[in-house]
């Protein structure tokens, strides 16, 4: 009887067996086939969201192309109703009797351009009182410790707009193998000025006295707070090398560093700020008779790239810009046809904030305060 039983249970066994062994294989292809379909979701899923960034990447190549077609239409065709201009190098045009297209205007204090680059220091316009120091900042730091960009010490400060300026300028020298340029100087603060000036009066006092005195001491340090070193938006620049004394030594407007920087500053928003006779270049006209320094100074002075390019074209010292502009306060400049910048000058007074008038036409615009009662806005194209 027991033996009968246990020859029924063999199949059974043999049953199960076979049916667990099927089982297996079934899961082990189900699992293949369920693998399978996710990796063809995946696949689908991945070659989808490939298509949506290529249908965007797609957009954002038709937009920009759009746009740079819009700018090339707007910087190349000016107003029909301007005065024709010339198709072949530069040419700057009067439109003083021509109001802005377009206009829009919007509000800025008189701290938010008063260092724009426009502020005129001399003998004649000393500095605003409501000039403020706090945005100043120290080359050496702000360069960030690049050794590409020499600094003579941690003091030498400027304004962010011309440090940066200046970086552009020595980065295009230096992509032109011209290299070993130092910021020797930068920011002098009106005690650090009054000081100099007061050790230039204590060395001529034996020989001077009275007004005499203060305008013998002023031919050699300018006045407190009208010197361009008062400004922030001014420095010198020399040549050094600590493994070379000839060129720490060398003349800085004769050396090659010196004639691109003088041929080449206006290009980054600088200027050359008190040219002279045959100096620094050779076919540099003299302009002490209005700047009222007639010392040879490697000095740079920030004004934005549309002053600057006028500036340059005109052959124009600041005093002479901002005097052309009072006569002409609303002008265009072209290069070979295309409109490069419009400028407009805007009286506004000692108001403490003011309505900047604009024109939509124009990619960018910056404005600065010129110390005589206006702001004088460039627009770009």
């Amino acid at each position: 009887m027991s033996r009968k039983k246990k020859s029924r249970a063999v199949p059974v066994v043999t049953i199960i067996m076979l049916l667990t062994a099927a089982l297996c294989v079934a899961c082990f292809f189900a699992d293949r086939f369920v693998a399978a379909q996710r990796k063809a979701a995946s696949d689908d899923l991945a070659r989808r969201q490939q298509e949506v960034i290529d249908q965007n990447n797609q957009t954002l190549a038709d937009y920009a192309a759009r746009i740079a077609e819009l700018e090339r239409e707007s910087s190349t065709t000016a107003s029909a109703s301007w005065p024709a201009h010339r198709n072949e190098g530069w040419d700057l045009i009067d439109l003083t009797s021509y109001p802005l297209e377009n206009p829009t205007a919007e509000t800025r204090s008189r701290a938010q351009v008063l260092t724009g680059g426009m502020l005129l220091l001399n003998e004649w316009h000393s500095r605003p009182e409501d000039f403020s120091e706090t945005a100043l900042v120290s080359l050496g730091k702000y360069y960030g410790g690049n050794d590409k960009v020499q600094v003579n010490d941690y003091n030498v400060k400027m304004f962010p707009n011309a440090a940066d300026a200046l970086k552009e300028a020595l980065d295009a020298a230096r992509a032109e193998d011209l290299t070993h340029f130092i910021v020797t100087e930068g920011y002098r603060s009106w005690d650090e000025q009054n000081t100099m000036f007061q050790n230039r009066v204590n060395k001529l006092s034996s020989r001077y006295s009275g007004d005499a005195l203060i305008e013998a001491a002023k031919k050699e340090v300018n006045y407190p707070g009208t010197s361009e070193f008062n400004s922030g938006l001014s420095c010198t620049l020399k040549l050094y090398d600590k493994d070379d004394p000839e060129v720490t030594n060398s003349k800085f407007s004769t050396t090659s560093q010196g004639k691109w920087m003088n041929e080449n500053c206006w290009k980054y928003g600088l200027v050359l700020r008190f040219p002279l006779a045959n100096w620094p270049l050779e076919t540099t006209q003299d302009k002490s008779f209005k700047t009222g320094v007639s010392v040879k100074l490697n000095l740079y002075r920030f004004v934005g790239k549309g002053n600057a390019a006028v500036m340059h074209y005109m052959d124009f010292c600041m005093e002479e810009y901002i005097e052309y502009l009072e006569e002409h306060p609303h002008i265009a400049l072209f290069e070979d046809g295309v409109l490069k910048y419009e400028i407009y000058r805007q009286y506004v007074g000692d108001s403490e904030s003011f309505d900047v008038q604009l024109t939509r036409n124009a990619r960018s615009w910056s404005t600065s305060l010129d110390n005589m009662g206006a702001i004088i806005t460039v627009f770009e194209y």
